[in-house]
């Protein structure tokens, strides 16, 4: 059995929980402990006890410890991959570049430890000097969703831990052995005892003990829209520091100008790689009358080809659905679609395949409003909507017309409609002519509406959540 790590010891929780594999559901890939309401908060406790001398610990030891950490993940990337393939579901290749890119980001931040700036200025008042500097917030809950187990958890321990904060993790229930492993390697790269802390389980219990601590100052989460409005509520009644990435409803308009092979290459990848379980997804497709029918031809034919299989196999592009509930979930706003009057042209279907797992195949919709429910809601599945509009200013307005605003995209020759959108655009991320699914870590991470709140995730932009300015005077 996988153990919790607390206090510098791996510990026992109080039951435990099999990870299946949802490719294959007899593959029982591990049982992982689940830790106690008591044991979150020994590990609490042990971070809050830690944080004094790891907050002042030598920044060239701290930048070396998350460089042995970053190589440790990529000289393991193939076996890592190949475990994160089994538990979430993603196509091999795409689990192992999740995993090169978690060891990127660990690479990243042991640079961001050595650049830690602040500021001189001077007073206003004789004889006074002004220093502006960034202090570590302090004991840093993350939860994290069960779509990226190795990523999303590297984006948001890496900054922790540079900028001199301890970490309470919790991993998604549904995908632990990937946490684990990352678990294994940090603590393996020395970090000293209490600094990082896994605790494993449920949300309704490890989640809220977390948000719920007084000594918790930061709780970085990724997940649901209503469980980040729950956490923002709960933190806020003790002043308690958040960032919540809470999903979207992506649109990506393609306009009569745009080049059709690489629209449709972008609309594939964005509404169906990783099974379309990305919450950049591209699942409002917004199309200018005048290419629209090329397009749905082409999309139609390179989604009917996209192989649907066990994500281990050579050529499998869509591993199955990473869970039994999701694939329920997923086959039901299919159903809600085709009754409120949408035409399903492909897809949408559960599939029997070599082993027993949650295959369905990409389903793409035409002749929806904008009002029906796969229009509004996340479905976080390989479901695609496709709108159609004369003009672009038209997709605009409809682009626009969500409650989220996590991503969005355009594909176009037009520099004037391009330079247009990424304006006019109320999304934190816009793409042109490329996927909206697909970012990098150095550059900032977050969105707008219901999709973000707080301060942004990756890159330098992430001290701004990580850090709390202090502005100390000194008489000369």
């Amino acid at each position: 059995m996988k153990l919790n790590y607390i206090a510098g010891k791996w510990i026992a929780g109080e039951s435990s929980t099999r990870n299946i594999n949802p490719a294959n559901t007899k593959d029982i890939i591990g049982e992982y402990t689940k830790a106690s309401v008591d044991q979150v908060n020994e590990a609490v406790a042990a971070a809050k006890a830690a944080f004094a001398s790891w907050s002042i610990y030598n920044i060239q030891a701290r930048s070396e410890m998350l460089d042995r950490i970053s190589k440790a993940i990529l000289a393991r990337k193939e076996e890592l991959g190949e475990l994160l393939a089994r538990e979430e579901g993603k196509s091999l290749p795409e689990a192992i570049g999740e995993v090169g890119r978690a060891a990127q980001v660990f690479q990243y931040f042991s640079g961001e430890v050595l650049q830690m700036r602040g500021d001189y200025q001077p007073s206003i008042r004789p004889g006074l000097d002004i220093q502006v500097s960034r202090e570590a917030l302090g004991v840093i809950g993350i939860i994290t969703p069960w779509n990226f187990p190795i990523a999303i958890p590297a984006w948001k321990i890496a900054p922790a831990l540079a900028y001199g904060n301890c970490v309470v993790f919790k991993p998604a229930d549904l995908v632990p052995a990937s946490a684990h492993a990352l678990a294994e390697i940090i603590v393996e790269a020395g970090v000293p005892e209490g600094v990082f802390n896994l605790v494993m389980g449920a949300g309704r219990s490890v989640g809220e003990t977390i948000i719920n601590h007084k000594d918790i100052a930061g709780i970085s989460f990724t997940g649901s829209q209503g469980i980040g409005q729950h956490i923002a509520v709960t933190a806020a009644k003790r002043m308690a520091k958040i960032q919540l990435e809470m999903g979207g409803k992506n649109p990506l308009v393609i306009l009569d100008d745009a080049d059709l092979n690489q629209a449709v290459d972008v609309a594939i990848n964005g509404a169906f790689f990783s099974t379309g379980q990305r919450c950049t997804a591209s699942s409002r497709i917004i199309v200018t009358e005048g290419i629209y029918d090329a397009f749905i031809k082409a999309f139609e034919e390179r989604t009917r080809a996209l192989v649907v299989g066990d994500p281990l196999k050579a050529g499998t592009q869509i591993g199955p659905v990473s869970s039994e509930s999701q694939f329920k979930q997923n086959l039901e706003y299919v159903n809600s679609g085709l009754k409120e009057g949408a035409t399903l042209i492909c897809g949408g279907e559960a599939v029997i395949r070599e082993t027993d797992g949650y295959f369905m195949t990409p389903a793409i919709f035409t002749e929806v409003r904008p009002d029906m429910r796969i229009c509004r809601e996340e479905i976080f599945g390989p479901v695609a909507c496709v709108l159609k509009v004369k003009t672009y200013e038209e997709a605009l307005v409809m682009a626009n017309d969500t409650e989220f605003g996590l991503s969005s995209g355009i594909c176009t020759q037009s520099l004037k409609y391009a330079s247009h959108f990424k304006q006019h655009s109320q999304a934190g991320m816009v793409m042109v002519n490329v996927p909206t699914a697909g970012v990098d870590y150095h550059v900032p991470f977050g969105g707008r509406k219901g999709s973000s709140f707080g301060s942004r995730e990756q890159g330098s932009y992430a001290r701004e959540f990580y850090t709390s300015v202090k502005t100390s005077y000194t008489l000369a």
